[in-house]
C-alpha cells in the first residue's frame, strides 16, 4: 500500500491489483476489494486465487499463458465465495516497482451501465422533445390571441378620434408587441437548446433592413425624449447574404435594452465592416446608449439564460433574461462574437461582429474594405474607438447641470412631462421623471428637493399636487438658470 499511496488509484472505478514476480498480491483498492469480496486479507493472497484459469501458483511463483502488455484481454475472475464473472483485464510490467499491475472491469456491469446510459439519454431527449413541442404548442396558442388583439386594437386606433383613448390603445398596442417579442424568444430558446436552430440565409437589401429596424423603434425613442442615430458604413454593399431575420431580431434585443435602461441622451448603432476574405465580409455592429450602466462584476451574468443582472431592476424594468443569451447564441451562428463596456451611469456599449457572403449578382460592387493586419484578435479598429470616444464626451455634456445640452434636454422633457400630467398618463410620467432626476443629480439642493417632492406627487397619481410641484420646480429651475448667467 505504502507503494502506491501516491498514485490516485484508490478511488477508481476499476479494480487495481498490483502482484509481485512470485505472483503474491500487494495492493488492492477499493474497487477490487469490493467486487472480489475480500477485504484487507486480499493483500497477501496469490493472483491464481483471482484468476485461476489464467494463473496457476507454482514453486516460487507462477506459471500463465497470459499475454501482458496493453491489449485488453478477456478473463474470468473468481470472487472470495468462489462465484465467478467476466471481465476485460490488461497486465503490465512496472519497472519502476518490479511488479505487475492488474487493471480489470466487470464486463456485465461494464455493459449494464452502458445499457443504463443509453437508458437515461434516450430518456433525457424524449423530455426534451416533449418538452420542445409543449412550448410550441404553447407559444403557438398564445400568438393567435394576441395576434387578434393586436389586429383589433389597431383597428380601433385608427377610426378613434378622441386623442386620450387613442394613447390606451397605442399602449395595448405596444403590450401586443412586447407580448410577441417574449413569445419569440421562448421559441427560439427551446429551439437553440433542443439544437434544432438552422440559419436561413437569402439575399436581402441591407439598408432595407436597417431602415426597418431604425423604424420600429424611432417612435420609442422620441417618446421618451432620446436622440436615436443610426449610421452605416458606405462601404459595406447593398446587398449582402445573411439570416436577415436573426441580424434584426439581434439588433431589436439590443436596441430595446438600451431604450428600456436610458432615461436621458441618446441611442445610437453604428455599423462598419471590418474585414474581408474572398466573399466573405465581417460586420461590425456598435449599439450605443447613455442609460443607467451596468456594473463590471455583472458582466458575467448578462449572456447566462434566465438571468438578471439585478433582481430590482428586474421587478422594476421586468424581462426574462433570454435576450442576450438568444443574441449571444444568433451571433456565434453567425462567426462573430459579442461583448459589453459599460459605467454605471454613463452608458453601456454592446459590440458584436458577425460574417455575411457578398452578392455577386449585379446589384453588388462593394468597396474594399481596409485591411487591418496589425489589429489583433478582439481588438477594435480606429474607427470604433473614434465612435465610442464621441459619444462618451457628449454624454458628458448631458450630465453637467446648466451645460447647455442638460438644459436643452431638461425643457424638452419638463414639457413633456405637463402633457403626460395633463392626461393623467402616470406610467409615461414615471418615466419622464427618471430623466429629470438624472438631469438634476448635480443641481443644487432646492432643484433636487422640488424633483422630489414631484416624483412623489407623480408616482400617487396625485394630479393637483404633481401640477404645483411642476410649477415649482419650473420656477426653481428657471431661478437657478438665472443666477448662473
Amino acid at each position: 500500500m505504502d507503494q502506491v499511496g501516491a498514485l490516485p488509484v484508490e478511488n477508481a472505478l476499476e479494480m487495481i491489483l498490483m502482484f509481485s514476480q512470485e505472483g503474491i498480491i500487494t495492493y488492492a483498492n477499493a474497487a477490487a476489494k469490493e467486487e472480489l469480496e475480500y477485504g484487507d486479507e486480499l493483500c497477501g493472497s496469490h493472483i491464481g486465487s483471482i484468476f485461476p484459469n489464467e494463473f496457476q501458483q507454482s514453486e516460487g511463483g507462477f506459471s500463465t499463458e497470459y499475454r501482458f502488455g496493453s491489449q485488453v484481454q478477456n478473463v474470468i475472475a473468481y470472487r472470495k465465495n468462489l462465484t465467478c464473472f467476466p471481465t476485460e483485464a490488461r497486465m503490465i510490467w512496472d519497472e519502476e516497482r518490479s511488479q505487475y499491475v492488474c487493471m480489470a472491469n466487470d464486463i456485465l456491469e461494464k455493459e449494464f451501465l452502458s445499457q443504463e446510459l443509453e437508458r437515461v439519454k434516450q430518456e433525457a431527449e424524449q423530455a426534451l422533445k416533449v418538452r420542445s413541442e409543449f412550448v410550441a404548442n404553447v407559444t403557438h396558442e398564445l400568438r393567435t390571441p394576441v395576434n387578434g388583439i393586436l389586429g383589433n386594437v389597431m383597428d380601433l386606433t385608427e377610426k378613434e378620434e378622441d386623442e386620450k383613448k387613442r394613447k390606451a390603445l397605442r399602449l395595448i398596442e405596444r403590450c401586443c408587441g412586447d407580448m410577441n417579442r417574449l413569445i419569440n424568444n421562448i421559441l427560439d430558446f427551446s429551439k437553440l437548446e433542443a439544437g434544432k436552430f438552422v440559419l436561413e440565409n437569402r439575399r436581402f437589401h441591407f439598408r432595407n433592413m436597417i431602415d426597418y429596424v431604425r423604424g420600429n423603434h424611432q417612435n420609442r425613442m422620441t417618446e421618451k425624449g432620446l436622440e436615436f442615430f443610426v449610421t452605416v458604413s458606405p462601404k459595406i454593399p447593398e446587398y449582402i447574404i445573411g439570416d436577415e431575420l436573426k441580424i434584426v431580431q439581434i439588433l431589436n434585443n439590443l436596441l430595446s435594452n438600451a431604450q428600456k435602461f436610458t432615461h436621458v441622451g441618446n441611442v445610437s448603432v453604428e455599423i462598419i465592416e471590418t474585414a474581408q476574405v474572398k466573399n466573405s465580409i465581417e460586420l461590425y455592429f456598435l449599439v450605443m446608449d447613455t442609460g443607467i450602466g451596468i456594473k463590471k462584476e455583472d458582466f458575467d451574468k448578462l449572456f447566462q439564460s434566465f438571468s438578471q443582472v439585478d433582481a430590482s431592476i428586474t421587478r422594476k424594468y421586468g424581462g426574462t433574461g433570454l435576450g442576450l443569451n438568444i443574441t449571444r447564441q444568433f451571433v456565434e451562428m453567425m462567426g462573430g462574437s459579442i461583448s459589453v463596456e459599460s459605467e454605471v451611469n454613463k452608458g453601456t456599449t454592446f459590440t458584436f461582429s458577425i460574417w455575411v457572403t457578398i452578392d455577386a449578382d449585379k446589384d453588388s460592387d462593394p468597396i474594399a474594405p481596409e485591411s487591418h493586419p496589425d489589429r489583433k484578435a478582439g481588438e477594435l479598429p480606429d474607427t470604433v474607438l473614434e465612435l465610442k470616444e464621441k459619444k462618451e464626451s457628449k454624454v458628458e455634456g448631458f450630465r453637467i447641470y446648466g451645460s447647455p445640452e442638460n438644459k436643452e434636454i431638461l425643457g424638452k422633457t419638463l414639457s413633456k412631462l405637463i402633457l403626460c400630467i395633463e392626461m393623467e398618463n402616470w406610467e409615461k410620467a414615471e418615466d419622464f421623471m427618471e430623466t429629470i432626476r438624472q438631469l438634476t443629480e448635480e443641481a443644487p439642493r432646492e432643484v433636487t428637493r422640488g424633483v422630489l417632492r414631484l416624483k412623489m406627487a407623480v408616482q400617487k397619481a396625485n394630479y393637483e399636487k404633481a401640477i404645483k410641484g411642476l410649477e415649482e420646480l419650473k420656477a426653481c429651475v428657471e431661478h437657478e438658470t438665472e443666477e448662473g448667467n
